[in-house]
């Protein structure tokens, strides 16, 4: 019985060592990414954006009126609503507008997508923007994507970051995706590898992402971001990360809707998890993108990491307690795993969360953990809805301007 504790434990350690020796590895990659922006441009590119919106009448005019008065030239883009369940009110503000709306009825943001992308012509449109219906693009935005399209990129995955920090999990859900930037897209850039999608604020060269939106399984996917990153594999195009194309995203300001969403991301990534043992991706190139893309679907969410490391903890405290000697390898090592992951996350998180502020955010941390704790018990196997988040945030913070 004992042999048998140890091996388990030996296996996790390996587990553990491997996937935060990773991060360690993006995470000091990250700190050295040096690269300019391709040259600026008279050219132009057409762009469509995109707004897949399911039950956001709060925000959507909002966000709708700020992209119409983004600073890129107005006859250049143009604005589609793709309106799932909307008030019949809203439906009305929107078209007043004078941008596209088109009307569904499925709950599943992948078919609100491909609904857009039907609606726009290849000869009318050069890049497609995918916004979610809370994203406000910061000014230059589209100029930025404009520029490394002219430069022959066909997909960009744009600078999200949050527009809302008003309460703990918000603050701390701001504070992860920029650990997440930096992890899973400077980090990745640095070592020229594909950069990981965010869901929104993507851009794609439009016969592109029409391709990946004809492919028939992703239309019942609920995590359709991580299959466009499965099919740029398959495609051996390079996702490429513009640290200075700015999209403010609403983060999450509760526990409730903390634990809806990590329910939506953990579903997806055990689904694209199995996805490559699958026959389509299973036949691809063996290389260097591709074990990227494998190991970072390997990886457990960094709240769950803190939860092992908890576990391991009070098992420790057990150990010394009672002095059966189950605990191996030996408290030493796993601690000094602790501190290489909590290094890792020093050197991610950016410099102005180094705060009072952020100290009083992760007191709260405990209580957080327990919500994801939940969200694990509450994942299910072959969901076919999307698991959507309701928005609610409109203002800017000063600094955010």
């Amino acid at each position: 019985m004992l042999t048998f504790i140890h091996i388990i434990g030996l296996v996790l350690f390996i587990y553990l060592f491997c996937s935060i020796t990773y991060l360690l590895i993006m995470a000091v990659a990250g700190l050295f990414y040096k690269e300019d922006a391709p040259p600026e441009t008279v050219i132009c590119a057409r762009i469509g954006i995109i707004i897949p919106t399911y039950r956001d009448d709060h925000v959507i005019v909002h966000t709708v009126t700020e992209a119409l008065s983004h600073d890129y030239p107005a006859n250049k883009f143009s604005v589609t609503v793709v309106a799932d369940s909307l008030q019949p009110g809203t439906l009305k503000d929107l078209r007043g507008l004078g941008i596209s709306v088109i009307e569904i009825a499925t709950g599943m943001k992948s078919r609100s997508v491909h609904a857009g992308l039907q609606s726009l012509k290849e000869n009318e449109v050069d890049v497609v923007m995918l916004l979610d219906a809370d994203n406000i693009m910061k000014a230059g935005c589209l100029h930025m994507v404009n520029r490394y399209f002219q430069a022959g990129c066909r997909a960009m995955q744009c600078h999200r970051t949050a527009k809302n920090e008003q309460t703990n999990v918000a603050l701390l859900d701001a504070v992860s995706e920029e650990i997440n930037n930096h992890l899973f897209r400077l980090g990745p850039q640095a070592l020229g590898l594909s950069a990981a999608l965010s869901g929104s604020g993507m851009a794609f060269d439009i016969r592109l992402i029409k391709a990946i939106f004809n492919w028939p399984p992703i239309l019942e996917n609920p995590g359709e971001d991580r299959e466009i990153d499965m099919q740029l594999l398959k495609f051996h195009i390079r996702m490429i990360y513009i640290p200075d194309a700015w999209v403010l995203d609403e983060k999450v300001a509760t526990h409730d809707v903390f634990e809806k969403q990590r329910v939506r991301w953990l579903e997806a990534q055990w689904y694209h998890l199995r996805r490559f043992f699958e026959t389509d991706i299973k036949g691809i190139h063996k290389g260097r993108q591709y074990f990227n893309k494998l190991i970072q679907n390997l990886l457990l969410p960094r709240s769950l990491y803190l939860v092992v490391f908890l576990a391991i903890t009070l098992m420790v405290i057990v150990r010394y307690a009672t002095g059966w000697a189950f605990f191996f390898p030996l408290p030493g090592w796993w601690l000094s795993l602790l501190l290489f992951f909590m290094l890792t996350l020093a050197i991610a998180m950016p410099s102005k969360y180094y705060s009072a502020k952020t100290v009083r955010a992760v007191l709260s941390l405990p209580l957080l953990l327990v919500t994801m704790l939940k969200a694990l018990f509450r994942i299910r196997r072959g969901r076919k809805e999307f698991l959507h988040t309701p928005k609610s945030f409109t203002g800017l913070q000063d600094q955010q301007k």
